[in-house]
């Protein structure tokens, strides 16, 4: 069985304050509510902070988790309401069929892998000094906006889901997705359709694993917006094993929602 959970944040605790700035030390709280070994299943987590009078910590687990010591460290123990809502996660996959439609959010890492970075960490730098990343490169975060757009769309086939086209206004200067099929006179990608996804929010994460190691520096997007299903089997298996690298620090984890005045 999996389930998905919700866990309300109170971002005025010094526990909490903590946890919102370490993607390290979130991860550490989410696998202390996981009663077998770490490395008995995947665990997939978001932290949704667009309020950030009200962030959410979003779990997926594959066993029954207890967040008793998330709520009373950095939420709201005392009162009312329900600070840990945990949810069989059965009935929304029993939902997905292709052709259907949801509303979606993703927190991802889009990475594109290098030979020649023309702005590398220390770490990378001592990485290629020790001679790795000679075959597929090294692995580097985009970092603009229309990069990790392009990064997305390119690969929702591949995870299940199309995105339709936008319904609304089109999207701003610089952050139009780009098609390789229809080259423009420059030689360059063509913009194309825009589609029913924006990107909410973007950061960088710098922290070491040990405190002693190099420093790990993330570059996340926030995807938001439409799907449509076009393998379910596929996109099931995304669900529930994430989506990209650093699925350990925040990334990954796509969750649905009935789109307004569906049912389900």
């Amino acid at each position: 069985m999996t389930y998905l959970s919700r866990i309300r944040i109170n971002p005025l605790r010094a526990a909490s304050q903590k946890l919102l700035a370490s993607p390290r030390a979130m991860h550490g709280a989410v696998m202390g509510g996981i009663t077998g070994p770490p490395d008995s299943e995947r665990v997939l987590w978001r932290l949704d902070a667009d309020n950030p009078h009200r962030p959410h910590l979003f779990v997926l687990t594959h066993s029954k988790p207890d967040w008793t010591h998330i709520v009373e460290q950095a939420g709201w123990p005392a009162a009312d309401g329900e600070h840990a809502a945990v949810r069989d996660y059965t009935p929304l996959l029993d939902q997905l069929a292709a052709g259907r439609e949801f509303a979606f959010r993703l927190t991802a890492s889009p990475v594109q892998n290098t030979k020649s970075p023309a702005k590398p960490s220390p770490g990378q730098a001592k990485a290629l000094e020790a001679g790795q990343g000679r075959g597929r490169g090294l692995r580097m975060g985009h970092r603009t906006a229309a990069a990790q757009l392009d990064w997305f769309l390119k690969r929702t086939d591949s995870w299940g889901f199309s995105v339709p086209d936008a319904r609304t206004d089109p999207p701003a200067v610089g952050l139009e997705p780009t098609t390789k099929e229809a080259p423009s006179h420059a030689g360059t990608p063509a913009p194309s359709a825009a589609r029913e996804v924006r990107i909410i929010d973007r950061r960088r994460h710098s922290f070491t694993k040990n405190g002693r190691d190099s420093s790990v520096v993330i570059h996340t997007a926030t995807f938001e917006g439409r799907l449509r299903i076009t393998d379910p089997a596929t996109l099931t298996h995304r669900l529930l094993d994430g989506i990209g690298p650093s699925k350990a620090y925040g990334c990954g984890l796509l969750t649905l929602a009935p789109l307004p005045g569906q049912g389900g």
